[in-house]
């Protein structure tokens, strides 16, 4: 394949979704500082100087590999707002993350969660970047709730803010209990009780 300059350069030699999928799994696993660039590129099966050409450094390839877990494991929060009452989003997202999170295929536990709840100066990036994710995830379901709320779908006297946070509390605390080994029989368990415990209709 010719560049702009009309130079023939070498076709990559690996698939880019494959190694970006495996990056994904170390993460998943070991969190961001704890992937080390030996970690991911063995894992991938390149080296270190096709990483960079490809994805850029670890921190970009981080980001690209966020982007993939939201579109990919993680897309049950997207699909849970496309419910039609307030309680089946809270449902859908709760025994979503059950689901996610015990996976066999998978690391279990949330890329979003634990990817970097611990970071030295020079992983703040990706800490930060995980932060924004799960609050762009509480802001949604609280837009959920309001129209929700505005539909009266929801009792006057309940506030989505707080329902918002309480649903992503939970959703949360299921994705760490994963980690420790609960299955997903418990873990739904656990979203059924959360939801008993709202009042969804006046």
């Amino acid at each position: 394949m010719a560049d702009d300059t009309g130079r023939v350069g070498r076709p990559r030699e690996f698939d880019l979704d494959e190694a970006l999928t495996a990056a994904l799994q170390v993460f998943w696993a070991k969190g961001y500082e704890g992937a080390s660039l030996a970690d991911l590129t063995g894992a991938m099966g390149i080296t270190k100087t096709s990483m960079y050409a490809a994805f850029g450094n670890k921190e970009e390839l981080f980001r690209k590999v966020v982007a993939l877990y939201t579109e990919g494991p993680a897309s049950y929060g997207h699909r849970a707002m496309e419910e039609s009452t307030a309680r089946e989003v809270a449902e859908a997202l709760l025994k979503g993350a059950a689901r996610a999170t015990t996976q066999i295929e998978s690391p279990h536990g949330c890329l979003g969660v634990q990817g970097a709840l611990t970071t030295s100066d020079s992983g703040s990036p990706a800490r930060d970047l995980l932060v924004d994710w799960r609050n762009d995830g509480g802001s949604r379901l609280e837009e959920r709730f309001q129209r929700a709320h505005t539909e009266g779908d929801l009792p006057a006297g309940e506030d989505p803010r707080r329902l918002a946070t309480y649903i992503m509390t939970v959703a949360y605390g299921i994705a760490v209990q994963a980690a420790t080994g609960r299955s997903e029989g418990e873990l739904r368990g656990v979203a059924d009780t959360a939801l008993r415990a709202v009042d969804w209709t006046d």
